[in-house]
């Protein structure tokens, strides 16, 4: 239990190894992206637990059975660039069929505030459900602009997935987006007076992309 209602924190016996290896200030960038890959479709199971299912009717090599699929609203992805490219393969290994939308937001360095620079999401995006990907929660700013893009555009069906996650952002997805369950790997200690989360892993975007 956390003291963060909107927080579900995924906390199994792999993915505390696999985060152990990733937090590793000597893991190379190879590993470390394989590592936030296997994490992330980990990370998918449990949190596409609670998507409705409907029965529908399969014929086997025997006989025809009653099966199930997933039901409702049909599965985006949306990672916020550049970060969140790197969680997107470990789902869709998941969820082939799941569709891939993009939104570019960058932190200001000085104000540590958001700056959209890209969105693209498939159209209509009120009949589809998303999942927002980003590491690092760590202010909550990028992350709350994306969702707050995604509804003003006319999403309604919203969760965000990261790996480490800060008690600063987690209060503020609380405030701006009350309705938006956050799914995590770690929830780590404070942020720093520069805003990175400690312990934390560093930037994820550099240590990603080879951007050190």
């Amino acid at each position: 239990m956390t003291p963060h209602p909107n927080l579900t924190l995924i906390s199994h016996p792999l993915i505390r190894h696999k985060m152990s290896l990733l937090r590793d200030v000597d893991t190379p960038k190879k590993l470390f992206r394989e590592l936030v890959t296997e994490i992330s479709m980990l990370m998918a199971y449990e949190t596409t637990r609670g998507l409705p299912d409907e029965e529908t009717r399969v014929t086997t090599p025997l006989e025809e059975m009653t099966g199930y699929r997933i039901a409702g609203k049909k599965l985006v992805l949306v990672p916020i660039l550049r970060a969140g490219l790197g969680m997107v393969e470990g789902v869709l290994r998941l969820i082939p069929t799941a569709r891939v939308g993009h939104v570019g937001i960058a932190r200001d360095e000085e104000s540590l505030q958001p700056v959209e620079y890209y969105f693209n999401v498939p159209p209509h995006p009120e009949v589809h459900r998303f999942v927002v990907l980003d590491p690092m929660l760590a202010t909550g700013g990028s992350a709350s602009a994306a969702i707050a893009g995604l509804k003003a555009r006319g999403a309604t069906s919203i969760m965000l997935m990261c790996l480490v996650s800060a008690p600063e952002g987690l209060r503020a997805m609380a405030a701006a987006h009350p309705d938006v369950q956050v799914f995590a790997a770690a929830l780590d200690r404070q942020l720093n007076e520069r805003g990175y989360i400690v312990p934390g892993l560093g930037d994820a975007g550099d240590r990603l992309f080879g951007t050190l």
